[in-house]
């Protein structure tokens, strides 16, 4: 598993950045692409596919974002926000030219030296698919060096779905399949009706020859991974990220604690042979 870096041997600082791009995904999410100030900071900065930044807005706090841009990409630094709480509502009001702060990058990332030479099953929900999509992203360009990429998402509702560019430039690569499911209907909606697990039965997976990797709500993970077990998927192959009250990044508050782990040090990607005795039990 990549480990964490830094910018700084101090994990406490906060470097400035500014947003040179901002899109509404919905009414409650959006992305901001964020370039650092210090061009020398910029240059030093690298981050793996999974890890996150501390976001902070100075006299309001901070909150915890995925990393969802390609990690190739030496400029900037995308990040997609759902408008939930007191911090991120702030950020979702600041504008192209704002400034805010970075901490990080922290956690555990995505296992793409493992992965490699091995077929990948992404399974996501909801704003679940912003922490896998540098993953992807990382995969398809060295598309050489994987197997059969295929990419399962679903959402509430088609209104929920985001990144649609995205999906529909994945559906024309080249040894991929995507599939698309929505818990409710829609006038325009052309693909699956119903939760994401029930995709499993269009796709065929190879047990000794696929690594999985999962984000989204804990309960739709935890039946996820049941079903995908019974099916002869390896535990030690299958990655979950999991990302909850992280508020320091550096394992010392306590708050992400599950188990015996800090998520935002151990984690946010964990994997499953690990986490399984405490994924979706109540009260931890």
């Amino acid at each position: 598993m990549m480990l964490a870096t830094t910018v700084s041997s101090n994990p406490f600082l906060i470097y400035p950045a500014t947003i040179v791009a901002r899109r509404q995904e919905a009414p409650d999410i959006v992305n901001l692409r964020l370039v650092l100030n210090d061009p020398l900071v910029r240059r030093r900065f690298r981050f793996h596919p999974g890890q996150f930044n501390m976001l902070s807005v100075m006299g309001v706090g901070e909150v915890a974002i995925s990393i969802v841009s390609d990690p190739d990409e030496p400029e900037w630094l995308d990040h997609t926000i759902r408008l939930v709480g007191r911090v991120t509502r702030v950020i979702g009001r600041l504008e192209k030219g704002e400034v805010l702060g970075i901490r990080g990058p922290f956690g555990q990332g995505w296992p793409m030296d493992a992965a490699r030479g091995y077929d990948v099953l992404v399974v996501t929900g909801g704003l679940g698919c912003a922490p896998v999509m540098g993953a992807i992203d990382y995969m398809f360009r060295r598309r050489s060096e994987y197997g059969t990429i295929k990419i399962l998402h679903g959402v509430k509702t088609p209104q929920d779905l985001i990144y649609r560019e995205r999906f529909d430039e994945w559906r024309s690569q080249p040894n991929t399949e995507v599939y698309l499911t929505s818990d409710e209907p829609g006038k325009t909606w052309h693909y699956h009706i119903g939760v994401v697990t029930e995709l499993f039965d269009r796709v065929a997976v190879d047990p000794d020859r696929t690594v999985v990797m999962m984000c989204g709500p804990e309960i739709m993970m935890r039946v996820a991974l049941g079903k995908l077990t019974h099916r002869g998927l390896r535990p030690d192959r299958m990655y979950v990220s999991l990302e909850r009250r992280m508020e320091c990044g550096i394992g010392l508050c306590g708050h992400c604690q599950m188990g015996p782990y800090f998520l935002c040090h151990d984690g946010p990607v964990m994997r499953l042979d690990r986490i399984l005795p405490w994924l979706g039990k109540r009260g931890i």
